[in-house]
């Protein structure tokens, strides 16, 4: 399959003008760190017809998701269905002997196999991308597609960062849609090869 035919690899993500995605000290009972609820006030609109209602049902209408362990964990596994019973590919460094995770979630150690099996159980819907750990880890890989950054202004002053651990070099991205919501802008960037 050609790029084009393939349907993307894309992440959706929450995050303040300073480059966070969840608040300081972000914990089980606290997943979204202190303050960090504060980048999802936009979902308050996701049953609306405006842009945070389409942005919302195309997340929804994705074909799977890819979710890195440490968002998979403090999500409380999504109780094995992020949306619509879709399977859910989780990124992870091991697998403890008898760790079986619930649902249609199951857990992957190799990037290049993650991303194969994801799209292969989409379709021709784009695969959904969750957690700053898997978006670093397919981006060194060359294997993610697009980004949907759900850009809310706010500065949080520290917390979780999207992009902390990316290393050397640099990635070109292509812009190719902007969105004002309320409290939102969602941006949609294509990742050139």
């Amino acid at each position: 399959m050609t790029e084009s035919t393939t349907a993307p690899i894309r992440l959706y993500m929450s995050m303040s003008l300073d480059g966070f995605i969840a608040g300081p000290d972000d914990r089980p009972g606290q997943e979204l760190g202190r303050d960090g609820g504060r980048l999802f006030n936009w979902l308050d609109d996701r049953m609306s017809d405006g842009p945070n209602g389409q942005v919302y049902r195309e997340a929804m209408a994705t074909g799977a998701v890819i979710s890195g362990r440490r968002t998979f964990e403090l999500a409380g596994r999504w109780h094995g269905d992020h949306h619509d019973g879709v399977p859910i590919f989780v990124l992870t460094h091991h697998i403890d002997d008898g760790d079986v995770p619930p649902g249609g979630a199951r857990f992957v150690t190799d990037v290049d196999d993650c991303a194969g099996q994801a799209r292969a159980a989409a379709g021709d819907r784009a695969v959904m991308v969750h957690g700053a750990g898997a978006a670093q880890a397919l981006l060194r890989a060359g294997l993610l597609d697009e980004m949907e950054i759900h850009l809310v202004p706010v500065l949080l002053g520290e917390g979780r960062p999207l992009f902390a651990s990316l290393g050397p070099g640099h990635i070109e991205l292509e812009p190719v849609r902007r969105l004002e919501g309320r409290d939102v802008t969602h941006l949609r960037y294509r990742v050139r090869r």
